[in-house]
């Protein structure tokens, strides 16, 4: 069923259309001719009857099956800074429901003091003797205006849809955060797995320039079989340190993520291990409810829904408003009659004020609202066409990563034979070094390609989470 949002007596509506092809968008109709004065809603309602409970598998990082990942996360969960200011800002946005709610309730004043003051005698048209008074006086006041028309709670409701959206802006935040780290911690593995590849490649080919020295000393081979060995040496011990800083780089942004220094997860994070598996079941033709659960999605649909009631707010300046004031106190000369009967003073004010003409303010008030009304129904449409165009992407990526990985694992099976069959012919001077040198290079190239691609599609992975707004398990 679909999740409307309706305004009545307005001619502007803004649906979200839920279709099994995830598709959905927000239709404008006619709002330039339909939008008038007279048509500016009394109210906007979420109509909750048509809403639908999303699962949320918000743990989904731990389809990795990586404890340390598992652990980085839950502690920048607990510490991270950029988490701690969005909650922060939850506690301001719901202090501002409260402030506006605290408008339905009246107003009172305690006051309490001496006054002693003089007169001149001689304001009159006959000279007279100066007057002196002096008396104490306390009292209580009341201020209420009645929220007559609901002004007062269509403004409360406005910052309650504003706290619910810095609420899915929290959640937004909690989720770029867990999707940095991961993207993070699996290029660091990445960086560890490139650096054990070029340890590994560097052995194999020192001893390659010692079967070159060897056939150099015995005259059987030239000086450039020997420069070239140690070229290729010399190139991979060169990639070392590069690789070595990359993985004290991603060692240190995971830490500042998690809010911790880098010395206290170098012991932990310095030991490389295993890249995670990349393969994961994929939803083919995603649930819009799953995208309905993105935390832009549901900030910006929020925000919609405030500017909705802002413009109901502005329409409301223009009827009348109902002022209670009363006060109750007492003033005497002597603090000793201060509660005697003839002491005792009120009075009750009820004000009835209407505003007729103010410049035009209100007119062009209620036109900004209007306006800030359609650029949020604009910022809407261009989340969920966001959402969409960042599903398709992560998905489309994963798809072409893994046939990326399947290619490139053949092509290192062929790299390797080649490496082989090029040593033992050049050992045996039935081929030019300049074989060797191209399948070494080959080989340590499309080994580094095969971790760049497994990386790319853990990535991939991450982005899809992200791009849904968390984990699918809970709703395939």
């Amino acid at each position: 069923m679909p999740l409307l949002f309706h305004a009545n007596r307005f001619g502007l509506i803004a649906s979200l259309l839920i279709c099994p092809c995830s598709i959905f968008a927000i239709e404008k109709f006619d709002s330039q001719t339909m939008l008038t004065d007279e048509s500016v809603p009394g109210s906007w309602s979420y109509q909750a009857e048509y809403a639908t409970e999303i699962p949320s598998d918000t743990d989904w990082w731990k389809s990795f099956e990586d404890p340390i990942l598992d652990s980085i996360i839950n502690v920048a969960i607990a510490n991270n800074y950029d988490v701690a200011m969005a909650a922060k800002r939850i506690n301001i946005a719901n202090y501002n429901v409260k402030t506006a709610q605290a408008g339905l309730y009246p107003q009172l004043n305690l006051n309490a003091g001496w006054t002693k003051s003089r007169s001149s005698g001689m304001l009159g048209s006959q000279p007279g003797n100066a007057s002196n008074s002096s008396y104490f006086d306390m009292g209580l006041n009341m201020s209420w205006q009645v929220d007559l028309f609901g002004k007062i709670s269509s403004q409360a409701k406005g910052k309650e849809l504003l706290y619910k959206a810095s609420k899915a802006e929290f959640d937004g935040v909690m989720l770029s955060v867990a999707s940095s780290i991961a993207q993070t911690y699996f290029q660091l593995r990445v960086w560890q797995a490139e650096l054990q590849v070029a340890n590994e490649h560097s052995e194999r080919q020192r001893k390659v320039v010692a079967i070159a020295e060897a056939r150099f000393e015995c005259e059987l081979a030239s000086k450039l079989d020997v420069t070239q060995a140690r070229g290729v040496y010399y190139s991979t011990q060169a990639s070392i340190p590069v690789l070595e800083n990359s993985i004290n780089t991603a060692i240190n942004s995971l830490a500042l993520m998690m809010g911790v220094y880098p010395e206290d997860i170098q012991y932990t994070l310095r030991a490389p291990a295993a890249l995670p598996d990349y393969h994961q079941l994929m939803p083919i033709g995603v649930p819009a409810d799953l995208i309905r659960r993105r935390p832009d999605i549901i900030a910006s649909e929020m925000e919609l829904a405030s500017y909705a009631q802002a413009l109901g707010v502005a329409k409301k300046d223009f009827l009348p408003t109902l002022t209670i004031n009363g006060s109750i106190g007492t003033s005497s000369h002597r603090i000793n009659d201060m509660f005697s009967k003839e002491s005792l003073g009120y009075s009750i004010t009820p004000t009835l004020s209407w505003t007729v003409f103010d410049g035009l303010s209100r007119k062009y008030n209620k036109a900004i609202a209007r306006e800030q009304l359609e650029v949020a129904i604009d910022s809407y449409n261009l989340s969920v066409m966001t959402a969409i165009n960042d599903v398709n992407d992560a998905l489309s990526s994963y798809t072409a990563s893994i046939k990326h990985i399947d290619a490139l694992q053949r092509v290192i099976e062929q790299s390797d034979e080649s490496l082989k069959l090029s040593i033992d012919l050049y050992k045996n001077s039935l081929t030019q070094f300049s074989n060797v040198v191209d399948a070494q290079m080959s080989v340590l190239e499309n080994q580094n390609s095969l971790i760049v691609a497994h990386g790319q599609a853990l990535s991939n992975i991450v982005k899809l989470y992200e791009a849904i707004g968390g984990g699918w398990s809970n709703n395939l």
